[in-house]
């Protein structure tokens, strides 16, 4: 049994994460005339509003869409990155972390490419951290997002400047991931510090 064409556009919009994905492009990506296409993202939302055990609701801006959680869990979400006990990054979070570091400035898509899963989670939360924040928007289509450190990443990691953070020699072979690659120089130098 195939998937179907709502459970497709589903799928897009979750991975698009907060860049929110266009019409057109859901409609390029499924194959579908744009009229199906928002005759679906219809019937999704629709299906979001009447569905109380649903935690997501559909939005649209411009030509974008983007699932996003409804405006009812806002405070327990705000509660969540501001609890203490969830200020300790977890291992997505470093490594997305450690991608910013490295190749700043730079958009999810590029993070997402490295790393080879959607950043949008931890994103959100280094963000709520205050380790990075938004540096306005790639001249690109679909507008990107460019994200870059803080000052608060610095103090947060025991760092004067980027150029204390380790050399990484990216023409040497390793049986790690681009992702891990910058995660394990980054916990590296991490390492050296606190010795």
């Amino acid at each position: 049994m195939g998937v179907s064409h709502l459970a497709n556009i589903e799928g897009l919009l979750f991975v698009s994460g907060d860049q929110g994905i266009s019409l057109s492009e859901l409609s390029r990506l499924t194959g579908l005339m744009k009229s199906a296409v928002k005759e679906q993202l219809n019937k999704l939302a629709t299906k979001y509003v009447n569905d109380s055990d649903s935690s997501l609701q559909l939005i649209q801006y411009d030509d974008f869409w983007q699932l996003v959680t409804k405006k009812e869990l806002a405070s327990l979400i705000k509660n969540y990155f501001e609890n203490p006990n969830s200020k300790k990054l977890s291992a997505a979070a470093l490594e997305t972390l450690a991608i910013i570091a490295y190749k700043q400035p730079t958009t999810r898509l590029e993070i997402d490419t490295i790393r080879g899963v959607q950043s949008s989670g931890s994103l959100q939360k280094l963000i709520a951290l205050n380790l990075v924040d938004e540096n306005g928007r790639l001249d690109a289509p679909g507008r990107p997002i460019i994200y870059k450190t803080t000052i608060q990443f610095l103090n947060y990691f025991g760092l004067n400047g980027l150029k204390e953070l380790p050399v990484i020699d990216e023409s040497q072979e390793f049986n790690l991931d681009p992702g891990q690659l910058f995660l394990t120089n980054f916990n590296e130098k991490l390492q050296e510090d606190e010795e």
